[in-house]
């Protein structure tokens, strides 16, 4: 069962539409009134645009496969017309591109009308970016006449004669004209996802700057090139030239793109696989990837580091695949063999997850995820700041769906007492600044499990997790009896479990628990005798 995100705002998405719209045409209105806007050389570079984002829909000779992502990008030819022209003409050369963007999700109409607003108001603010910093007497002279050509002095059609482009001073204004384009688009694009994902606009600010700042300096030199070409004495046709080296730029970006894509398609076969394997935890690695992203991002990890962390929470379980199925599957409690063997499968893990070079962290979470801070844990038995940062926070993301998941042979415990539980293991079990992190995640936004195989799915908005810990620990005994009320105790396991009673509902941790949550079928362990 797939439950939906955070409760979107509908009426802000659409108020924030309508702003964008609403400024792309104060900005490309002016450029109608200009009686020397270049009307030409804007149309000339809007079929520039349209055609470098068509281009993706054109199949590859011999193949029926269409040009790979990155290719075809428009944004350098966006630039060039912000160095070459007013700012209200270059607002109107975005909108072709912007609107010929390729989307995925519906309303299409809609996100294509919220891409060329979006793209020509950010063109607009850089080409006046550049225009006050001296960009265009930088290029040589200001490039056309008109009201916008007077201002900044200088005038006639690109080409014209003037003295040559000031370098290296040019490619400040220019610098400053792409990182203003940059940080417009990252601006309405937070503001869109805070809207329609219920994000903290902060964090989606972050990662959208952090994420496209670079590239779009590049696109920026790319186009300040195009730029001067086109007012040289070799005219259009230079500058055309200079799109081919960054198209093969692209094309490389866009293959490592694809190798990438080639990898998380691995990923999800072995998550599958695992899945399949030991079918009382289906889902739950989906589930864990997403609440160590959360306490990830709650911590203020970097964007690219937290898609890591996901990543490490998707695969903790994976050498499950190296565990013989009948003890993933068997009813009724291990032998200590029994039990050895299925503490090995984080050093399995580690060991087919090795060759994949971008986990990165990723690798050394998935062999530690089962250690302890007092450790007490495997396979190591590292303790405190021994244990990497990322297998701190799986190891907390991985026990809290254990408790929170419902099985084939137990009732999934509340939210706010497994975060009760989870602060009641800080310090011993579990490194607190973790735990900490994922209460006051859950907390601020919620606990909304996207992916999950349980009929019975526990979905708790933003806000109502803030009082979980406190408040339940307050609470009456009566109330935490019956949260229990499917916990059936079971003989104690020969070695007790350092962590007591109420770890019930845990992942093992070297030993089995003193008291275990079981099916009252079979006396069936909650985690397929291997732990979560």
């Amino acid at each position: 069962m797939r439950v939906p995100p955070p409760a979107a705002r509908p009426s802000l998405m659409r108020a924030l539409i309508l702003c964008a719209v609403l400024a792309a045409l104060a900005c490309t209105a002016p450029a109608f009134a200009d009686s020397g806007t270049p009307w030409p050389v804007v149309g000339l570079l809007a079929l520039l645009c349209l055609g470098c984002e068509l281009v993706k829909l054109c199949p590859r000779p011999g193949s029926r496969s269409r040009v790979p992502e990155g290719i075809g990008s428009f944004f350098p030819v966006v630039l060039a017309a912000v160095f070459l022209l007013p700012p209200a003409a270059a607002a109107l050369v975005a909108l072709p591109g912007g609107f010929a963007q390729a989307v995925l999700q519906r309303p299409a109409r809609v996100r294509r009308v919220w891409h060329a607003a979006q793209q020509a108001t950010a063109a607009w603010v850089a080409g006046w970016t550049f225009a006050l910093l001296g960009g265009p007497a930088a290029l040589g002279a200001s490039p056309f006449a008109g009201s916008f050509g007077a201002a900044f002095g200088g005038s006639g059609p690109p080409g014209a004669a003037g003295r040559l482009a000031d370098f290296p001073y040019a490619m400040l204004p220019a610098a400053a004209a792409a990182a203003a384009f940059c940080l417009v688009l990252a601006a309405l694009d937070a503001g869109i996802l805070a809207a329609a994902e219920g994000r903290p606009a902060r964090t989606a600010w972050r990662g959208l700057v952090t994420g496209s700042l670079a590239p779009h300096c590049v696109h920026g030199l790319a186009g300040l090139m195009m730029a001067v070409m086109w007012r040289s004495p070799y005219g259009l046709p230079a500058a055309i030239l200079v799109l081919l080296p960054m198209y093969i730029s692209c094309w490389v970006f866009a293959q490592y793109h694809r190798e990438r894509a080639a990898h998380q398609a691995t990923i999800r076969a072995l998550v599958q696989a695992v899945d399949l394997k030991d079918r009382y935890t289906r889902g739950h690695s989906e589930r864990v990837g997403q609440a160590s992203a959360m306490i990830a991002r709650e911590l203020g990890m970097a964007e690219d580091r937290l898609e890591v962390v996901r990543i490490a929470g998707i695969l903790h379980d994976v050498g499950k695949l190296g565990v013989p199925t009948r003890l993933l599957r068997k009813d009724g409690p291990l032998t200590p063999e029994e039990r050895r063997v299925i503490e090995l499968h984080p050093e399995y893990g580690h060991e087919m997850v090795r060759g994949i070079g971008f986990l990165g962290e990723a690798r050394s979470a998935i062999l530690h995820h089962h250690e302890r801070v007092d450790g007490t844990g495997y396979p190591h038995g590292l303790a405190g700041e021994q244990i990497p940062v990322l297998a701190r926070v799986v190891a907390v993301a991985d026990a809290f769906d254990a408790m929170t998941s419902t099985r084939s042979y137990s009732r999934a415990r509340p939210v706010p007492v497994a975060l009760a539980e989870l602060e009641r293991c800080a310090g011993a079990h579990f490194d607190p600044a973790m735990v900490h992190a994922l209460v006051g995640a859950i907390g601020r936004d919620g606990w909304h499990p996207v992916v999950t195989a349980d009929d019975d799915v526990q979905v708790i908005p933003a806000g109502a997790g803030a009082a979980s810990s406190s408040a339940v620990g307050r609470a009456p005994a009566a109330v935490a009896a019956a949260a229990a009320a499917p916990v059936v105790a079971a003989p104690a396991a020969a070695v007790p479990d350092p962590g007591g009673p109420g770890l019930s509902g845990l992942p093992a941790q070297g030993a089995r628990l003193g008291v275990r949550t079981v099916d009252p079928r079979a006396g069936q362990d909650p985690d397929g005798g291997g732990g979560a």
